[in-house]
Formats: structure tokens, C-alpha cells, sequence
């Protein structure tokens, strides 16, 4: 029986300096955010960390090559906790791979069984690869704008 040589497991701290460099390709082709190598490492570290927060990473032989991220909220609108997905990021030379696919079905696993009601994400409205992909995986566009400003 052939072992599968893709593995998605939780991110540890030492995972950290392959997920910047995986947030680095997400972050160059996105439009609202810059490559910051210790501001991401310092989030990554803090997400870690927070009670409620998961990362998954794929890993393929011994290499970080993916990685999902999860935050739970409280939605009103739901009554009930929700989850907001970031950073689905496949490593560039292994794009194409089902890596994606199976990070986002290990996290939509882990969100229905910790009973999140809602997943949610944002994505750039000019990635038209990543657009398409979420199409592909039943992920509808909403009529909500996503604003932001700094405190």
C-alpha cells in the first residue's frame, strides 16, 4: 500500500519561518498587504497561541509546502460561533498538486467538528486563480464589501 506523501498536521512554532516565506508568495500577488517578514511571524506566533485559532499545515517530505489558517468569531447573525479562514497558500512549485484542496477539507473538517455554524474568507478580487478555486469548492461570493482602516 503506497503511503500518501502529502501530510496535513497542525503548525507548530517551528513551522514558523516556512509559513513567512509562504505568506511572502500570498501577500506579493495581494493587492491590501506587503511581504513583512517579522510582522508575520509575530501574527503567526500570536495565532499559535490564541484559544480558538487553528493552523494546518501540508507537509511533504519534511518540507512546509501549504498552510490554512482559522479564527473562530461570534456572529449575531448566526447566534453561534463562526469561523474566518485565511491564508490558503500552496508553496508556487507545488501549485496544482490537490495540496489546497486538501487543506481546505481538513479545515472545514476541524470547523464542523469544533461545531463552528458559517466559514468565511476574503480574498483578492483581481487573484482570479484563487477566485476560481473557491468556485470550484462551493465558495460563494456574498453582497458584503470588506472595509477596513487602522485605529
Amino acid at each position: 500500500m503506497k503511503s500518501d506523501p502529502v501530510l496535513i498536521r497542525d503548525a507548530v512554532a517551528q513551522d514558523i519561518p516556512a509559513m513567512v516565506e509562504l505568506l511572502s508568495q500570498l501577500f506579493s500577488i495581494e493587492q491590501d498587504f506587503v511581504p513583512d517578514g517579522e510582522k508575520q511571524g509575530r501574527g503567526l506566533a500570536l495565532l499559535l497561541a490564541q484559544a480558538g485559532a487553528h493552523v494546518l499545515v501540508a507537509e511533504v517530505q519534511g518540507r512546509v509546502v501549504g498552510m490554512v489558517s482559522l479564527q473562530t468569531l461570534i456572529s449575531t447573525a448566526e447566534g453561534a460561533s463562526v469561523g474566518l479562514m485565511e491564508d490558503l497558500v500552496v508553496h508556487e512549485d507545488n501549485r496544482g498538486e490537490g495540496i489546497g484542496k486538501r487543506l481546505l477539507q481538513t479545515m472545514k473538517a476541524r470547523a464542523r467538528d469544533t461545531g463552528l455554524t458559517r466559514l468565511q474568507l476574503l480574498a483578492d478580487m483581481d487573484n482570479t486563480p484563487a477566485l476560481d478555486f473557491y468556485t470550484r469548492h462551493e465558495w460563494h461570493c456574498t453582497s458584503l464589501v470588506a472595509l477596513r482602516r487602522h485605529p
